[in-house]
Parts: C-alpha cells; sequence; structure tokens
C-alpha cells in the first residue's frame, strides 16, 4: 500500500516505525522545512533511500504521486482539517493526528466529505490499542462492570518553555488550543468511550497558571454527565513539577473496578471484578512497557486502518471517534468562556472562539 507523511516533527517517529512495522511502501514525505524529513528520516536510517520523495509542499506532493492510497497527517494541529479534507477529495486514506481539527464545523465536513468520497478517515487516537486499555473495553462490552456509576481521567503532565519555543504554534488557540486539546486529548477519548459515548451536558473550567507566554490553558477540570446516568471528571494539566507524572483512568461499576495508570494508560493498576476468574489475576499489575509518553498504539492503528480499507469496513478508531473527542474539549471550552454547564450535541464552535480568554501573552 502506497504511503505518504505530511508533517515531520515530534510525533512522526511513531509514525514512520508504524510505517516500517506494517511494511508499507513510502513513497513520500512532506514538511515545510525539507531539514525535518532529512532528520526523521536519518532517525530511521532512511537517509538514503531515494524511492522517499521529499516535499515542501503536500498539494504538489499529491498531484504527482495519484497513486497514494494513505496519507497521514501529522502537522501543526490547525493545519489538519485543511489538509484532510484536500486529501480526501483526492480520493485519499487519511489518517489525521489529534485533534481531528479545530472546529465543530471543520470536523463534520470531514465526517460527511469522506462518506461521500468513500474514504476512510482514521482519528489517531493510539492509546485505544493499549495492551490495558483492550482488556478494559473486553470487560466493559462483556458487562463485567454492570452499571457504570462514574469514572475519571487524570493528565498531569509537564511541559516546559523549551517545548513551546521549539514550535511557536504550540499553545495558541488557532493552531493548537492548550493542555486540553494537545496533551489530554487521548484520556478524553478513553474516558469518553468507555463511558457510553452519549453526553448530555459538560460543565468546566480552565486556567492559565504558570505558562503566560501562551494564549492558552495550562489546566483545565470539567464534570460531565452521560446519558446513561453515568458521571465523570475531567483533570489535564502540564503544571506537574518537574516532569510527567500520570495518565490515569479510573472506571466504577456496581461489579467492577479498574484503574489504568501510568504514564500513558499503559499499566493496569487495579482490576476488581465481582466474578473473578483465573485469567483475571494475570491482569492484576499489567505494565506495558513504552518508549515515551505516545505508547505502542500507532503500529495497531496503522493494522487496523489498512485491513479497513482493503476489507472495505470503518476504522476501529474513525473520524467520528475524533470529532466525540474534539467536542468534549470544545465544550469545556465554551464551559469556560459562558460560565455555564453545555449541552451536547455542540454545534459551531471553535478554538479560535477562546481567542483573548487569558488576556494578552505575557513574556
Amino acid at each position: 500500500m502506497k504511503y505518504a507523511l505530511i508533517g515531520c516533527g515530534r510525533i512522526a517517529t511513531n509514525h514512520v516505525k508504524a510505517v516500517l512495522n506494517n511494511g508499507l511502501e513510502f513513497v513520500a514525505a512532506c514538511d515545510i522545512e525539507l531539514a525535518n524529513i532529512e532528520t526523521l528520516l536519518a532517525k530511521h536510517n532512511l537517509q538514503n533511500d531515494k524511492l522517499i520523495a521529499r516535499y515542501a509542499d503536500y498539494k504538489q506532493m499529491i498531484s504527482e504521486h495519484p497513486e497514494l492510497e494513505l496519507v497521514a497527517i501529522a502537522t501543526s494541529s490547525g493545519l489538519h482539517a485543511e489538509i484532510a479534507l484536500y486529501c480526501i477529495n483526492h480520493g485519499i486514506n487519511v489518517i489525521i493526528e489529534k485533534p481531528m481539527a479545530m472546529s465543530m464545523s471543520d470536523a463534520e465536513k470531514i465526517i460527511s466529505l469522506s462518506e461521500e468520497k468513500g474514504v476512510k478517515v482514521c482519528a489517531c487516537h493510539q492509546n485505544r490499542f493499549n495492551v490495558a486499555v483492550q482488556k478494559t473495553r473486553k470487560a466493559l462490552e462483556e458487562g463485567r462492570f454492570g452499571k457504570l456509576s462514574h469514572g475519571s481521567i487524570h493528565v498531569r503532565w509537564n511541559r516546559n518553555k523549551d517545548y513551546y519555543t521549539q514550535a511557536p504554534w504550540r499553545g495558541t488557540w488557532a493552531e493548537d488550543g492548550g493542555c486540553l486539546m494537545n496533551q489530554c486529548i487521548h484520556g478524553i477519548d478513553l474516558l469518553r468511550w468507555m463511558m457510553g459515548n452519549e453526553v448530555d451536558t459538560v460543565y468546566g473550567v480552565t486556567r492559565q497558571q504558570q505558562h503566560h507566554y501562551l494564549e492558552a490553558e495550562d489546566v483545565g477540570m470539567a464534570v460531565v454527565t452521560f446519558k446513561n446516568g453515568a458521571v465523570a471528571t475531567i483533570e489535564g494539566t502540564t503544571n506537574v513539577y518537574p516532569q510527567n507524572l500520570e495518565e490515569t483512568l479510573y472506571l466504577f461499576g456496581e461489579k467492577g473496578t479498574v484503574k489504568i495508570g501510568g504514564k500513558s494508560t499503559n499499566n493496569l493498576d487495579v482490576w476488581d471484578f465481582a466474578d473473578e476468574t483465573e485469567a483475571d489475576k494475570a491482569n492484576k499489575g499489567l505494565e506495558e512497557q513504552t518508549s515515551n509518553v505516545y505508547g505502542n498504539g500507532h503500529t495497531s492503528l496503522y493494522a487496523d486502518m489498512i485491513d479497513a480499507i482493503k476489507n472495505n469496513r470503518k476504522p476501529y478508531v474513525d473520524a467520528v471517534a475524533g470529532r466525540n473527542a474534539l467536542e468534549m474539549i470544545l465544550a469545556i471550552y465554551k464551559s469556560m468562556k459562558t460560565g455555564l454547564p453545555v449541552k451536547l450535541p455542540l454545534n459551531n464552535f471553535a478554538s479560535i472562539d477562546m481567542k483573548g480568554a487569558f488576556g494578552g501573552v505575557q513574556e
């Protein structure tokens, strides 16, 4: 399957690993800074591979490679929707890094256009493939939790000034959003997915406590009510001193309790069920080793997307999943802006609508 990567920054190495692990034909790479492409390819000993074409313009790349079947978009967040819509219009299947878009209208356009063109779209929420997450999802689908009572996600990470100065788009409303949109979206995706997807209301509060050189928040809290009666809390921040602490998901049901912990929801810290089996004993204390906070899920996500294209089915993490995660965060932002709970579904709201929420950028 012929593949190209658009955007060769921080997350791109996970995409290249997934490409190599799945045996895709790596046709082209694109980045506005050609040096970024060379740095990325060298990291994977591909710098001398002349079969990988290099481009600074994704439209030129697509026009010169009409044979492309799959493109991954890993640019600054503000460009995701524009590039995705262009690829979809040209009949190319896409994997879109999170967030899928920066506005509800763009997310809906991606969904509708992909359906119209018969193109597969995968939202890159790779943590759904974590071993701990998959085991929890299986238990949930088997009804082992009974009626869900409540849950929570805690993303307690650190991002310092050096991280933001590496890429000036980070922390801006137009191109990125704050810690909820960038760092916490994977955990928020897992929470919504596990707790039934059908959200009633979101009430959120965000603050900019330490990163006053940004436009957006560095801490966010929310209370979520689901249509199935369950409730949940969200806590996300990049203010933890001195380094990443945890990304932890709790699920509480009448017959089961699970805590998925670790730096990126990769361990089973608690696994208790009323109908405990012999297999459950192996799950207690499970730890999945990861090389970074992005985990190991990209390879599995790519494998699923390749299979979805070949067998003409929906990807495991489809465009609607990407829309749902985005909707949660934009609902928190809107709640912060209005001071009121926000009823879902959310229409016509974008990250840029938060412009000026914390005053001007201070040095």
